[in-house]
């Protein structure tokens, strides 16, 4: 049961982007399925805000579905522009910034 997607509705055609809203100051996520093998995760970035520099025990997948963000990876910044993606390799210290606003999906797979 608790393998199943969540939180986002079924058999019906939708924005991934309109999925989840920005927060004036705060970093908003929207689990839509967590489990041993992957975790599906939406996240908006109000400008200026920030996931600080930590290491995942999976391969992270980012899409960025609005905005800028700046994600970095063993100290390198990259700029993501909607439609754009990166993988953040299992075991690398990375940090995810809202450059501007900013909305990405995070797809990891353990």
């Amino acid at each position: 049961m608790g393998n199943k997607m969540k939180n986002i509705a079924m058999s019906e055609v939708l924005v991934l982007k309109d999925q989840i809203s920005y927060q004036p100051g705060q970093v908003v996520s929207r689990t839509l399925a967590q489990n041993a093998a992957v975790s599906v995760t939406l996240f908006s970035f109000d400008k200026g805000e920030e996931i600080s520099t930590h290491e995942s025990g999976g391969d992270a997948f980012v899409t960025c579905l609005d905005g800028v963000g700046k994600i970095t990876i063993d100290g390198i910044d990259y700029l993501l522009q909607e439609g754009e993606s990166i993988v953040m390799p299992a075991g690398h210290p990375h940090a995810v910034y809202g450059e501007e606003n900013f909305k990405m999906l995070l797809v990891v797979v353990f």
